[in-house]
């Protein structure tokens, strides 16, 4: 079974335990998770503004601004997947 892949085509996700109502309600959820995800960033940047230059650097040389710049990375890497979800659910509500 070379070159097939393992996503589901509309067709085959209304045949699996995938419900569209689900679907829905899960792509709901995410897109508000991603949105306040957006919130929080811009919300951080603006406080990072506020601070002096020595409070700046001392900060982004803590273990947990590496987390969080990891996280956003993760989070670019998750939006991908968000837009492919929502792309599959565009095709779900036209078929």
């Amino acid at each position: 079974m070379a070159g097939e892949t393992n996503q589901l085509t509309p067709h085959d996700a209304k045949e699996s335990d995938l419900d569209y109502e689900q679907a829905r309600l899960a792509y709901s959820i995410i897109q508000s998770l991603l949105e306040h995800t957006r919130v929080v960033s811009d919300l951080i940047a603006v406080m990072a503004q506020a601070l002096d230059e020595d409070t700046q650097r001392a900060l982004t040389q803590t273990p947990v601004w590496t987390a969080y710049l990891d996280s956003r990375r993760d989070l670019d890497h998750t939006r991908a997947g968000v837009e492919k979800f929502a792309e599959v659910m565009k095709q779900l509500s036209e078929d």
